[in-house]
């Protein structure tokens, strides 16, 4: 009778292992994360290797396993070419079995790479691209946008700054589809709340003198000059506006996208004044000041956004994957869409079913050289935006939305 008991249970101990593995199932045994990102050209200060210490610390954080398996770091860089970028993303998932890129600075790289990741079927989180295309026409199950678009910065200063009487606008726009898009989305918000736009210049990416443009904005009398577009472009216009007397003369600059790597780049002396939208600022809270300062301690600088939200978007995906039970996307996705995004880099955050990261912004302003009190003490917060007011309802063209 002993040995009959000790067999059934025997059975039943073997059944119950077998199925806890069905259950707990990691492809090859290894969780691989690529980021893939700009190592070497203009987006690599923002992005580059501080990206990749972001994941990295993810994963140290998280203790190197999930569901008992390693995980795994790779890198690649995609030099903002998106043939490079879709041909790194196609080797990752099909030779080096790597279940989620990360990062992907520039929309045109970025949109490679989803298309990629719808077609092998495998998890894409975008942090430094902000096309709203992402989660609206060309949204896929397989894809995620972590930390911002182009309309939750648009919208942010647009709005904010029409509200505190900045109702002339004059935009720089760089002249490809992301400026675009900003202009776009900021002419909209800045005519909706009873402003006007004056006009627009477009500069080239990469624009060696912007001094022309510059003169344009300032003979325009607008009394916010919109910087829509990003590095190089950006952190010159701003340089060279303040050679100009751009600021002394009371006009602001709104910078519809600028990181605090620009910030510090571009110095408080030529920056001071300038308004923009952040989804994260190093020295908000005791949360943000301690994992920054951890940040600090391997990079030598604060961190952006943009790496900042690879850490938060790494940790939320690891965590998915042990709720899971299994690395399989779409299960792991689904379980990341179930809970709130609450840590250090998002404050009422949420995962759509758009697959669009939802959470608050920050209106910012550039601190004088007098108000900075010691490093990288940059910001003063004007407001806090609501993730529903700065992204707005789903995009009805995103085949995921509910009709």
């Amino acid at each position: 009778m002993i040995a009959t008991r000790l067999a059934v249970f025997g059975t039943l101990a073997a059944a119950l292992l077998a199925s806890s593995a069905a259950s707990a199932q990691v492809s090859d045994d290894i969780v691989k994360i690529g980021v893939l990102t700009d190592m070497n050209g203009p987006a690599s200060t923002p992005t580059g290797q501080g990206s990749v210490t972001a994941a990295q610390m993810a994963v140290d954080d998280f203790g190197g396993k999930v569901l008992g398996k390693p995980i795994s770091v790779i890198v690649g860089d995609h030099q903002l070419k998106p043939d490079i970028g879709a041909t790194i993303a196609r080797r990752w998932y099909d030779v080096d079995q790597v279940d989620l890129i990360v990062d992907v600075p520039v929309s045109a790289v970025g949109l490679a790479v989803q298309n990629i990741a719808n077609e092998k079927k495998k998890l894409f989180i975008t942090h430094s691209t902000g096309a709203t295309d992402f989660h609206g026409k060309f949204c896929s199950p397989y894809a995620m946008q972590w930390v911002f678009d182009t309309r939750a910065l648009a919208v942010g200063t647009a709005q904010e700054v029409v509200k505190r009487g900045g109702d002339s606008w004059f935009f720089i726009t760089d002249d490809y589809a992301f400026g675009h898009s900003l202009e776009k989305d900021a002419s909209a918000i800045v005519t909706k709340n009873g402003g006007k736009v004056l006009g627009a210049v477009r500069p080239p990416f990469a624009t060696p003198d912007l001094s022309s443009f510059i003169l344009q904005a300032q003979a325009s009398k607008a009394k916010i000059i919109g910087i829509a577009g990003g590095p190089p472009n950006n952190t010159n216009e701003i340089k060279t506006a303040a050679e100009f007397g751009v600021f002394a003369g009371g006009q602001q600059m709104a910078a519809l996208l600028a990181l605090i790597t620009d910030i510090h780049s571009i110095g408080l002396s030529a920056a001071q004044g300038l308004l923009l939208t952040t989804s994260f600022y190093w020295d908000m809270d005791d949360k943000t000041r301690e994992w920054s300062k951890r940040y600090f301690a391997k990079m030598n600088r604060m961190p952006t956004m943009w790496q900042a939200g690879v850490y938060s978007s790494v940790t939320a995906y690891l965590n998915g994957i042990k709720d899971a039970g299994t690395d399989d996307p779409l299960k792991v996705a689904a379980k990341m869409r179930e809970k709130p995004v609450e840590d250090f880099f998002a404050r009422n955050g949420k995962l759509r079913e758009d697959n669009l990261m939802v959470h608050d912004l920050w209106l910012v302003q550039v601190k004088t050289p007098a108000e900075s009190k010691y490093p990288w003490d940059y910001y003063k917060i004007l407001a806090k935006i609501s993730g529903e007011d700065a992204f707005g309802p789903p995009d009805p063209a995103c085949s995921m939305v509910k009709k």
